[in-house]
């Protein structure tokens, strides 16, 4: 029988064939993780309501347009969506053979920082103004770089068989190719990307197999740091107030303990679900600062309640979930390492986010992932997720 029944029977045809193509077992579109990437989609709308409703009434600086932030916040999102599927197509093994030239921009970028192209931002000089509005903020990006470097170096002889796991030599190499753009970062000061760096670095030497050793003396290494770092002087004064205030939140509450006082009064008036998108009463009277960025998690607290923070944190723990998920079925140690640098970035950085909004967690300056406006952040959480789905696609169908 031929004509429109053979057609819709037997699957021939360019059309049919074109979608059968596409979601054929071995296709990319069949083999991403679509729940990880729903996740993310699903962060970033809820990410942009609530950009929207913390500054559609700020008119000094929305420039008295309430749908600035908004459309700026749906264009990351796009852009960001745009690099996720570049990274796809390109794939982590080809950017591991890049990871020398990736590693030199990055470290180029951030030494820029600390020229006069370098600008202050929200009270942290960390970035380069390109005007017409835009900026970057590099330090994003170096996550991305010290992931990728680390797990190339950590993992190169075990790939190939020569090794079951990382001798002290390649661990040393690999750490020393981090401390140079987290010291370059520490200068800035950057403390809050400086923290998040120094998290990914012990989650990629747990994932990679080294010593014990290694971990235990970074870890004994960075609390030296910190203690040298506090009596050399190298915060800035506001850092250091806002540690004082995380360690007595009743210090100063005009002054430096203000946004965290008002953060925790926006969320905990906003009950079981919320006063409704818009009708904060702290977001409408503009009472806590950065609520776009830093405190966006404030507005959800506010006027979607518990439900509507919650459905935030949940949708976390999904990107999380699957993102252990990838690292553990993958059969390379490069895209094992890769993704457990990724969760370890992912993981400190919503819990201190939520954590300072909540007075639980010092105020940082970190924005929360797939939500605070910023494009910087969003482009590189964005190409994570791509380098998560390439270890997801790249890897043999029997795995």
């Amino acid at each position: 029988m031929t004509g429109a029944n053979s057609f819709s029977v037997s699957g021939y045809g360019p059309e049919r064939s074109t979608l059968a193509r596409l979601f054929a077992r071995d296709s990319v579109a069949r083999r991403l993780d679509w729940p990880i990437l729903l996740a993310a989609i699903a962060l970033s709308v809820i990410g942009a309501a609530l950009v929207y409703s913390a500054t559609r009434n700020r008119t000094e600086l929305n420039q008295g347009d309430p749908y600035y932030f908004l459309v700026r916040h749906l264009l990351n999102t796009g852009i960001g969506f745009a690099l996720m599927v570049g990274t796809v197509w390109l794939g982590h093994r080809t950017l591991r053979t890049a990871v020398p030239i990736l590693y030199g921009i990055s470290v180029f970028l951030i030494l820029l920082v600390l020229t006069p192209l370098g600008a202050t931002i929200n009270g942290s000089h960390a970035w380069i103004v390109l005007g017409g509005g835009f900026s970057l903020q590099p330090s994003e990006f170096v996550k991305i770089t010290i992931i990728l470097g680390m797990a190339m170096l950590l993992a190169a002889r075990v790939d190939a068989g020569d090794k079951p796991y990382p001798d002290h030599r390649t661990v040393l190499q690999a750490l020393g190719l981090a401390a140079v753009p987290i010291l370059i970062v520490l200068l800035m000061p950057d403390l809050g990307s400086v923290m998040v760096m120094v998290i990914i670095v012990l989650g990629v030497l747990l994932a990679s197999g080294a010593s014990n050793r290694w971990v235990l003396g970074l870890i004994g290494t960075g609390a030296v740091g910190a203690i040298a770092v506090w009596q050399l002087g190298i915060l800035d004064e506001y850092q250091i107030n806002r540690f004082a205030a995380f360690a007595n939140p009743e210090l100063d509450p005009a002054g430096v303990g203000y946004n965290t006082n008002q953060a925790r009064i926006a969320i905990g008036s906003g009950g079981l679900f919320g006063t409704g998108l818009g009708k904060g009463s702290q977001t409408t009277g503009q009472f806590v600062p950065e609520q776009q960025t830093d405190f966006v998690f404030t507005v959800a607290g506010e006027e979607l309640g518990f439900i509507g923070a919650g459905l935030i944190l949940v949708l976390l723990g999904v990107v999380l979930w699957r993102a252990c998920r990838i690292a553990r079925e993958t059969t390379e140690l490069y895209g094992t390492i890769v993704a457990a640098g990724i969760i370890a970035w992912f993981a400190f950085q919503s819990f201190e986010n939520v954590g300072m909004t909540l007075g639980i967690m010092p105020v940082a300056g970190l924005p929360l992932p797939f939500v605070s406006y910023g494009g910087s952040s969003m482009f590189a959480v964005w190409v994570a997720v791509g380098l998560l789905q390439s270890i997801r696609v790249q890897r043999p169908m029997s795995a």
